[in-house]
């Protein structure tokens, strides 16, 4: 693992700051497996690039997202009927079976795996730090596209690390499973893997919104990319989506009704609520007797000679492969249901 020093000031900054962070933590709190795609073209060595964020509860959902890129990389950007018949193949493949890696063309695909964890210390989770991303003039406008998770992240475990990232890789690489309350099988993969995939690569920062319940904090929004993104999903739950949950705004009322234009004093009080979250960086919310957080989230690769690690047998599948798309010939075109 190389290591080097910060010296450019935003870096060093960032660098300073992780190194307060790192001082308040008092222990590392697992949530469990997240799952993505990567892919390893044949000219990029050793270098996987994330092409779906891992950000999904199950693999399944993972290989269901990648039936999807092939089938429209089939539909769109084939060169050729040769590429399209491996693609629409691949996407056969993903239709019938539990298949976490795949050939197409010499470009690898894998269904990734990450432990999802956050650290906690003083005051509960990790809250956002002062030098994460954060927009300029924050854009609280719903339509406005927020920074997308893993957007084109590029996994090299050879990259030079800062001292804290090289601090932090060297304590996480025994992080596993223990305890009675895991199954024997889970327990028994998160001990093979520290052979099969001795490195840990941690994935950029995301941030969720957690409620907090007793002596715990349950996720409710997220993850996002950014710390103004999950406050904006806090601002859309508080003004649109739980006045209708809760009966205050009418399911079939206006799309563009939300709680600040709906009549009612009930609707005003969600939006007072949603307001405060405008005044500078909030991070803490307190609503109807229920404090909401802005928190920072990790996820853990691990990595092996091969690359990264994939599916665990005892990850569990919350649903069976099938099919998604209609079908399509070597030619393009979409292929009515029948």
């Amino acid at each position: 693992m190389a290591v080097r020093v910060p010296v450019e000031p935003v870096e060093a900054a960032i660098e300073a700051d992780a190194r307060d962070a790192a001082a308040r933590t008092a222990k590392v709190v697992v949530r469990g497996p997240l799952f993505g795609v990567a892919a390893l073209p044949p000219w990029a060595g050793a270098r996987w690039r994330v092409v779906a964020a891992v950000t999904d509860g199950c693999p399944q959902i993972s290989r269901d997202g990648l039936n999807s890129t092939l089938w429209f990389r089939a539909k769109d950007a084939a060169r050729d009927r040769a590429e399209r018949r491996a693609l629409l193949a691949a996407v056969a493949r993903l239709e019938r079976e539990r298949v976490d890696e795949l050939d197409v063309e010499g470009t690898r695909y894998r269904v990734v795996r990450a432990e999802e964890y956050a650290v906690t210390g003083p005051d509960g989770i990790e809250q956002p730090r002062p030098t994460d991303p954060e927009p300029l003039v924050p854009d609280w406008e719903r339509a406005a596209k927020d920074p997308a998770i893993d957007d084109g992240l590029l996994l090299d475990p050879d990259e030079p690390v800062t001292p804290t990232q090289a601090i932090e890789r060297l304590s996480l690489r025994d992080l596993r499973y223990t305890g009675d309350r895991f199954p024997e099988d889970v327990r028994a993969d998160a001990r093979r893997a520290l052979d099969t995939h001795p490195d840990v690569l941690p994935l950029p920062a995301t941030f969720t919104v957690v409620e907090q319940r007793i002596g715990s904090w349950r996720p409710v929004i997220g993850p996002h990319a950014t710390a103004h993104a999950a406050r904006k999903s806090l601002d859309f739950a508080l003004t649109w989506m739980w006045p209708r949950m809760h009966g205050i705004i009418p399911y079939d009322a206006d799309p563009h009704a939300d709680a600040r234009t709906w009549p009612a004093d009930e609707a005003a009080a969600y939006a007072r609520a949603a307001d405060t979250l405008r005044v500078g960086r909030v991070n803490r919310l307190v609503f109807r007797d229920t404090a909401y957080r802005i928190v920072r989230t990790r996820r853990l690769l691990r990595w092996g000679p091969d690359g990264p690690e994939g599916p665990r047998p005892s990850d569990v599948n919350s649903q069976e492969p099938t099919r998604i798309h209609l079908g399509m010939d070597e030619d393009g075109n979409v292929l009515p249901e029948t």
